[in-house]
């Protein structure tokens, strides 16, 4: 029984740290949140929760971190992006988690104002697809937060109701 407390612990430690992951970069919170619960499915040999929910938990994990990229282009996009600025966005947004918080909020606008400014637009429509970038960045976000809820909500109902 002791055992089966410690590996609930160790399974509780990842999943919070998972979430944590989904806002602060360089942290990867889906696998770890889907770590997290399959050990603790895993500490308890799958008696409650099985491979569909699992495989069920796996895809959301996946699904996750396409949210962040599709967000990010979509914002762009609805403000008018060209494709330059939607590949500078994405740039923007990939180097902007290596340099830590700031980064990650200024990233995606940057790497958008970047392109737009190569592709030849003048500065108002590249300061308009970089706040859409950084809007279908939040989208992003709140999008994450959303699914790994589901993920928790998912598992929770399996495992306790």
């Amino acid at each position: 029984m002791d055992s089966l407390i410690a590996w609930w612990i160790v399974a509780g430690a990842l999943v919070l740290i998972g979430l944590a992951g989904l806002v602060l970069p360089g942290v990867p919170g889906p696998p770890l949140i889907f770590l997290g619960l399959v050990l603790a499915a895993w500490a308890e040999d799958f008696v409650h929760v099985g491979s569909w929910t699992i495989a069920l938990l796996a895809l959301l994990a996946l699904l996750t971190y396409g949210v962040d990229l599709w967000a990010t282009m979509f914002g762009a996009k609805k403000f008018g992006a060209s494709r330059q600025a939607i590949v500078g966005a994405i740039a923007g947004l990939v180097l902007g988690i290596l340099a830590g918080f700031p980064g990650l909020i200024f990233g995606p606008f940057i790497g958008a104002v970047a392109g737009e400014l190569l592709a030849q637009k003048d500065l108002r429509q590249a300061t308009r697809s970089g706040v859409g970038a950084t809007i279908g960045l939040a989208l992003g976000t709140a999008l994450k937060l959303a699914l790994a809820c589901a993920m928790l909500g998912i598992f929770v109902l399996v495992r306790f109701v």
